[in-house]
């Protein structure tokens, strides 16, 4: 019984998974955030223009076909290069787009780790090197002060 239940435990495991082996269709709404109008330079969804209906209706061909998205992605730049994406692939010199602000950001923040310190070490305490300290009350305006706040009692 036991032999009999691993290979059945191995013959299921050999056979493909019917929800892995059926292809997620596409919609037209989960492509058009990542393509833009070549003419119009603005995303596709927003787009009104008749190169923008030719690329609509190009793009629901290929979901008729049932291609994905990454394979909708690549015919679209095949035929009309790299400005209809969204966002430019993340290779060769379209890399700089995602790498620079994570090196600026990281920039400032050693910069402020470095800096600040510094800054707080250096700096003299209040009285000293020019900033003005609490200063003494003459005995005109210590009178003055003691007349108006007994008025308040």
């Amino acid at each position: 019984m036991r032999r009999g239940g691993l290979l059945a435990l191995l013959l299921l495991a050999l056979v493909p998974n019917s929800a892995a082996a059926v292809k997620q269709r596409t919609s037209m709404q989960a492509v058009l955030p990542y393509v833009m109008c070549v003419t119009c330079q603005i995303p596709l969804s927003n787009a009104q223009s008749a190169q923008a209906d030719d690329e609509r209706a190009f793009i629901q061909q290929l979901i008729d076909r049932s291609d994905t998205l990454s394979q909708i992605k690549r015919v679209l730049v095949a035929q009309y290069g790299t400005a209809v994406l969204a966002l430019p692939p993340a290779q060769g010199f379209d890399l700089t787009v995602y790498i620079v602000p994570v090196v600026v950001v990281l920039g400032l923040l050693a910069a402020l780790v470095v800096l600040l310190p510094r800054w707080r070490r250096n700096r003299p305490p209040p009285g000293e090197a020019g900033e003005p300290g609490p200063s003494a009350l003459s005995k005109e305006d210590a009178a003055r002060l003691d007349a108006d706040l007994a008025r308040y009692d």
